[in-house]
């Protein structure tokens, strides 16, 4: 979890001195991208862009870093949450993007923060304090990418103890910097004689302030500390302050001259609570045990003791970094015991105040492996299943390998992780040391025998998930039915996923009802174990089905409903907003269904980078078959066929690493080929699906519709209503709902193509009494040109002033039908084109790579392919991307289909 109190920015002090000259240099301007405003600790970076943030009218976000932020992802999910807690919207995708295990998740995430900041329009500002805390080059190399494709009315302002390393003297030349350096941060002698008498209340002498001015060459930190220590003694002359700049002195100075000035009571308070990293009231009352925490800060505040709120309730609040280092330091050597104690109380006291992530941050930063190793034990699963999966295995791989190997629920962990992180290719090893090991215990009676035997059920449940991306159905069924049964005997809460489980066996085997129930219980025992992502997943799949049985306001009662639960129990706005695959993708339907294109497309919008850099198989043909759907009601056929083709070839390529069965998109794409006139690459589409791999109902359904309208388009009515009169009474008998509707609907095309008009009206009088049951309006307008005109004239809709009629009238009449693509001549556009060839050939190793991207693979699995690095394949891609003249997947599969290096 993030800390909010990081996007905070200081408060500014009425009593400070006004240093108008440098926030005029702060001002944003074009050519200007970037301020950088750098100095040792206590020049007054942070004052002075604080200051000037209060007076600028754009809206400002605002992140203070720390030592714990020199990781790309987590320095990231700061940007990103600094942004969204000023107020910025349409982030989304970006925060999903860093949950990915992916090598260029990160990169996409930058690139979607540029698009949104472009999108916004807005002039903002991004000031990033203590930016010295960043080391790492792939973070520097990220932030310069960010600077350099910024959009105009977009300024960041750096605040650092050292110059980054960023590619500064470019984008000096081209005069997208302000530079503010320790000369001018430096307090000139009216700025110090102001500073003394208006902020510290001291009321010396000109020369005295030039002498200590001169001193501290203009430090403000220094000048402070001397001001805290002359009080007693300000009007005398002789008593001013003789510092050196050394950190040393400094530390020796606030111990010396500051620390033992105050009362034992303030000192003790000083020393007890520099462990903690930042400070809030309870916070100190719980590790302190007393009740005036509140109070001592106050006081803190009121006489300037280092103390710096960051926010504007005087709630939370951090000590100024030198100042708290050189606290430490005092109470580790001269109380280490003490200090050790109250570290501890700090972390306790955060992992018990929803603060793991920072609790573990600081286990970590004291390499407590024994400690995190219990703290990942009672906290990992919740971290996991909250969406937090990839810290979880970073922190498990930074534990010594005997804590890990000797501890089976941190390997079940780490199973889980993997699991979630779709890296599932690595799991059968994992799981079989696991059972080894549970084995050798139970058979020693080793005191954590009973724990060994309940993690059984665990490698049960994961097991039958490896059982259905095998399609072994029956081994998936067995070992999630030996879970449901030895459920209730153990501590874990695996109802949840053990349900939705059960679920995804009953959609596959086309038991919707028995699919709904166990859905439904996936949704109730996911809310009850506090497992978000489960929620999400189990909910959308359960609309899914709601969907397709044409219950659509259901459908969406429940994406809403589930949507609600998880946002009101995880709307933190510094996290990653969990997105569902299949929830978004039912919603996508059900807008594009109500004829709602646009609402459709932002719940599509989020999935797509999921394609475009590469994505498990199954989410990867689902969202292609959706995208696709949404293409075709718009009338972009050939977009349509591009993305279903490709959902097509990874359903038959990957099909062994898919959990389910995906939709028939070889059905949809026979449709877009109908809708063009090439009916001869509609049948050979519907020929290559393999109809005895198909076990869902639903998609032998859909085919065999598909099959309908072909024979219809080669004027073959007959062997159409064979097709159908075959599916009508189990459409009817199973309530598929929408199938139901399209069967009717191309039966009564058929009927009237050989003259049966009665029974053809009657067909569509049932099509309409089901479809205004279940509130579909587009699927009217995506069947043939002559059966649009026969509903349109329909009594019922023609003459009807029914809410529903009249929006079914409405599609009807839009000029955006299926065919609108078919070109004058008859052909389709494809082939109007001429054959091409590339002015420079691909490589081998581009070949390959593109043979390993049309099977649906990502990009780190098309590394340990080809046994190279993930850079390697970055590579290769961009200029496989450069010779096909192409910038994403999808478009370079078409390409490359078009000039016959790939079969379609």
């Amino acid at each position: 979890m993030l800390l909010t109190t990081k996007f905070l920015r200081p408060t500014s002090d009425p009593r400070s001195v006004k240093r108008e000259r440098l926030s005029a240099l702060l001002e944003s301007g074009d050519p200007k991208r970037l301020n950088l405003v750098v100095a040792p600790a206590g020049f007054g970076k942070t004052t002075l862009v604080a200051q000037w943030c209060s007076q600028h009218p754009s809206r400002t976000a605002w992140l203070s870093l720390d030592e714990h932020d020199d990781e790309p992802r987590r320095f990231w999910e700061y940007i990103l949450g600094a942004f969204e807690y000023a107020g910025m919207t349409g982030l989304e995708d970006s925060r999903r993007q860093l949950t990915r295990d992916s090598d260029d998740a990160v990169d996409a995430a930058i690139t979607g923060l540029i698009n949104t900041l472009a999108s916004d329009g807005a002039a903002w500002n991004l000031v990033i304090d203590d930016f010295h805390f960043i080391s790492s080059n792939i973070i520097q190399r990220q932030f310069a990418y960010l600077i350099d494709y910024l959009p105009p009315g977009i300024t960041i302002t750096l605040a650092s103890r050292t110059e980054p390393l960023l590619p500064l003297a470019r984008w000096r030349v081209r005069r997208w910097i302000q530079d503010i350096h320790p000369g001018l941060l430096a307090f000139s002698e009216s700025e110090c004689r102001e500073f003394f008498q208006n902020t510290m209340g001291l009321d010396i002498s000109a020369e005295q302030a030039t002498d200590i001015c001169r001193r501290t060459e203009g430090w403000v930190a220094a000048m402070q500390l001397s001001a805290l220590s002359g009080r007693s003694g300000a009007n005398d002359a002789n008593t001013s302050p003789k510092l050196d700049l050394d950190e040393r002195h400094i530390s020796d100075y606030v111990l010396s001259e500051v620390l033992e000035q105050q009362p034992a009571e303030l000192r003790r308070f000083l020393l007890d609570t520099a462990c903690c990293p930042r400070l809030c009231a309870s916070l100190c009352d719980s590790i302190l045990d007393s009740d005036n925490g509140q109070a001592q800060l106050e006081n803190l505040l009121a006489q300037n003791l280092f103390l710096i709120p960051l926010d504007t309730k005087n709630e939370w609040f951090r000590y100024h970094d030198l100042f708290r280092e050189a606290l430490l330091l005092r109470i580790q050597h001269t109380e280490p015991e003490r200090a050790e104690s109250l570290w501890r109380k700090t972390v306790d006291w955060l992992l018990s105040h929803s603060h793991v992530q920072e609790g573990i941050a600081q286990i970590v930063q004291h390499r407590d492996w024994d400690w995190l190793a219990l703290v990942l034990a009672e906290h990992g699963n919740n971290l996991i299943h909250g969406g937090y999966h990839l810290p979880v295995l970073d922190w498990i791989d930074a534990l010594p390998a005997h804590l890990v190997d000797d501890r089976p629920q941190l390997q079940m962990l780490r199973i889980w992780g993997l699991f979630f992180a779709n890296r599932v290719e690595t799991l059968d090893p994992l799981l079989t040391s696991l059972e080894d090991l549970l084995d050798r215990r139970v058979a020693d009676s080793h005191p954590d025998a009973e724990g060994a035997l309940a993690l059984q059920s665990e490698i049960s449940l994961i097991r039958s998930y490896l059982a259905r991306s095998r399609s072994d159905a029956k081994s998936a069924t067995d070992l999630t039915r030996q879970v449901l049964k030895d459920i209730d005997h153990t501590q874990i809460p695996l109802k949840s996923v053990t349900y939705y489980g059960v679920g995804l066996d009953n959609y596959g085997k086309g038991d919707f009802t028995g699919a709904e129930e166990a859905l439904q219980s996936a949704v109730r025992y996911g809310q009850v174990e506090r497992k978000p992502s489960t929620v999400l997943t189990s909910g959308g799949l359960l609309a899914w089905i709601q969907y397709n049985r044409g219950d659509i306001d259901i459908a969406l009662e429940t994406c809403t409903n589930v949507r609600g639960w998880v946002d009101d129990h995880y709307s933190d706005p510094t996290q990653p907003r969990l997105i569902s695959c299949w929830q978004n993708s039912a919603l996508t339907e059900i807008y594009r269904e109500r004829n709602e294109p646009e609402l459709a497309a932002t719940y599509l919008a989020p999935l797509l980078e999921h394609v475009e850099r590469g994505t498990e198989a199954g989410q990867h043909v689902i969202i292609q078959y959706v995208r696709g759907h949404l293409a075709f009601s718009e009338g972009r056929i050939q977009d349509a066929i591009e993305y279903l083709q490709d959902a097509a070839q990874v359903g038959r390529r990957r099909r062994d690493s898919i959990l389910f069965e995906p939709p028939a998109s070889s059905a949809l794409l026979a449709r877009c080929y109908i809708a063009l006139g090439t009916l001869d690459q509609a049948r050979t589409c519907l020929e290559a699906e393999d109809k005895k791999q198909l076990t869902n109902p639903l998609h032998l359904e859909q085919n065999r519709i598909s099959e309908a309208r072909l024979a219809i388009a080669f004027e073959d009515p007959e062997r159409a209503m064979n097709l159908l009169s075959g599916l009508l009474p189990a459409a009817e008998r199973n309530a598929h709902n929408r199938h139901l509707v399209e069967i009717l609907l191309v039966y009564a095309d058929a009927l009237h193509q050989v003259g049966r008009l009665e029974e053809s009206v009657a067909m569509v009088d049932r099509a309409l009494n089901r479809a205004r049951e279940a509130g579909f309006i587009r699927l009217f307008a995506e069947e043939s040109a002559g059966l649009r005109a026969i509903v349109k004239d329909h009594p019922a809709i023609k003459s009807s002033a029914g809410q529903w009629e009249s929006r079914v009238r409405d599609v009807l009449s839009d000029e955006h039908q299926g065919e609108s693509e078919m070109p004058v001549d008859g052909k389709p556009k494809a082939t109007q084109q001429p054959t091409e060839t590339l002015l420079e050939p691909l490589s081998h190793r581009e070949k390959e790579v593109l043979i390993l991207i049309n099977d649906g693979y990502a990009n780190k699995e098309i590394a340990s392919k080809m046994d190279v690095a993930p850079a390697t394949v970055k590579a290769h891609i961009r200029n496989l991307y450069g010779k096909l003249g192409v910038g994403r997947r999808t478009e370079a599969l078409a390409r490359a289909r078009d000039l016959g290096l790939l079969q379609s």
